[in-house]
């Protein structure tokens, strides 16, 4: 295992706040606007795409992008630490551009697909970012830049309707796809203008065997959480996929023990670092499912008797858009206070904020007001969360590794919300009621979902708790015992 680094240009290294640093920020937080659009905007037209490729496979043309980011960003990681974060970003641009060019033009469904499969290296844009702004700056003024580039684009998502709405009207859904070409053109164009490269580099290789086996395995296991459910469970077609994303899987880590260089070393995955996925992965999984029960609690009507419904209580607009500055407000606050506290601690207080907030919207089920209170806090507790886990990975690794760890809080993102989410529409799923001969979701089974994530987010606390802990005892000057001593 090689872990020698090599500084092959000049070190520009910003140590205070100044008028460059911000136009760097700005411009990475262009780079993860591109990320938001590429993966999450393409559902406002999802209709409009089953109709014009006339298909009902709904679950591919929502998840294509994600399983294929799970792909891409394993290699786009290791390749960033060893040729560097800022060329890797611009690649990652570039292939994410071109994706949304072939989605453009795309004349059937097979070549749409193509398009969002090149498209899912989009994925890679966040942790891209949050290595080169903590390679290009301090780690005091990296913390709050990295608050800022993580969570800045989300306040975007609350025009995205108003500006979206008009062009798709006219110009149909590949509208959405001409906007994620000029964004991807403009971000590229800036940051290969204005973004210096990072300054420390990786000796190794690029193991794409073991890219390609971790990658595959994660798409495919993260393919059976989020296809299942529409395509069955124990279809055949999903259990070969199950199967061969833990075989795949499987090899990854035995390849990984063997070869020098893997794509990601276990045996360099430490407790404190290994603490910090679990936590990330918990509390990002109970953050997205319970945003995806606040859409479908604001669809049914106090009037049906459930025990719970939001419909016609207030304006949808408010929960719909109450988690952005708030992702905005807990991502910049958590970055600023790391420097300070430390990133463990802001971490687990994201958490406890989330937590308080998920036990709290069992009353908000059926209040208004106290739910867009919930969801302003659980937005808070998601850019603290993020900021933090990015944070404190890259606190905890060596400069070189920083593409790596990244791309892992990234992919835990991704996985919990993946995974979580469809845990709790499995129990919404099997505690369903009727009500004048139509099924709807029991009040029992929400109730159950909201308990689910809030214990998870509770796990989740425990695990940063530990952190804190471990992060906070002295450490002990080793005593030379002559010969045998260990240095």
């Amino acid at each position: 295992m090689n872990d020698a680094t090599v500084e092959l240009d000049p070190i520009v290294e910003e140590r205070r706040w100044s008028g460059r640093l911000i136009g760097w920020v700005a411009v990475l937080v262009l780079a993860n606007r591109v990320a938001d659009t590429v993966m999450t905007t393409p559902q406002m037209v999802l209709s409009e795409m089953l109709e014009y490729f006339g298909t009902d496979q709904v679950a591919w043309l929502n998840s294509s992008a994600l399983l294929a980011g799970a792909i891409w960003s394993p290699l786009l990681a290791k390749s960033a630490d060893i040729f560097g974060k800022r060329r890797v970003l611009l690649l990652t641009l570039l292939v994410a551009g071109a994706g949304s060019v072939v989605c453009l033009i795309a004349p059937n469904l097979a070549v749409f697909l193509l398009g969002r499969v090149m498209q899912g290296a989009a994925m890679a844009v966040v942790f891209l970012t949050v290595a080169l702004t903590r390679q290009i700056s301090t780690p005091r003024v990296a913390m709050t830049a990295i608050g800022i580039v993580t969570s800045a684009s989300a306040i975007v998502g609350i025009v995205e309707p108003f500006l979206m709405d008009p062009l798709i009207d006219r110009f149909g859904f590949q509208s959405v796809f001409a906007v994620s070409v000029a964004l991807a053109a403009v971000a590229a164009l800036c940051v290969l203008r204005l973004i210096p490269e990072s300054p420390v580099r990786s000796s190794g290789r690029v193991d794409v065997g073991g890219a390609l086996l971790l990658g595959g395995g994660l798409a495919a296991v993260l393919g059976y959480a989020s296809l299942g459910q529409d395509l069955g469970w124990l279809s055949g077609g999903m259990i070969i996929l199950l199967a061969a994303g833990a075989a795949a899987l499987t090899g990854w880590v035995v390849l990984a023990l063997r070869v020098d260089d893997p794509i990601v070393d276990i045996r360099a995955l430490n407790r404190p670092l290994v603490l910090t996925l679990l936590a990330v992965v918990l509390a990002a999984g109970s953050f997205q499912a319970m945003i995806q029960l606040t859409d479908l609690i604001t669809e049914v009507s106090p009037d049906l008797g459930l025990g719970y419904g939001l419909k016609d209580l207030g304006p949808e607009a408010v929960l719909f858009a109450a988690p952005a500055p708030g992702i905005l407000l807990g991502g910049t606050l958590a970055g600023w206070l790391a420097t300070r506290i430390g990133p463990a601690r802001t971490l687990l207080g994201g958490i406890a904020i989330g937590t308080v907030a998920t036990f709290t919207m069992l009353a908000g089920v059926s209040s208004f007001p106290l739910m867009a209170g919930c969801i302003g806090l659980l937005g808070i507790a998601a850019g603290a969360i993020g900021a933090s886990g990015f944070n404190l990975a890259t606190d905890l690794a060596p400069p070189e590794r920083h593409g790596v760890v990244s791309g892992l809080v990234s992919v835990m993102l991704a996985i919990g919300g993946a995974v979580v989410t469809v845990a709790g529409t499995a129990v919404l799923n099997a505690t369903t009621t009727e009500v004048d001969g139509a099924p709807h979701n029991s009040a029992t089974g929400v109730y159950l979902y909201v308990l689910i994530a809030g214990i998870l987010f509770a796990l989740a606390a425990v695990t940063a708790t530990v952190l804190v802990r471990n992060r906070s005892a002295p450490r002990q000057t080793p005593v030379n015992r002559g010969r045998h001593a260990r240095v």
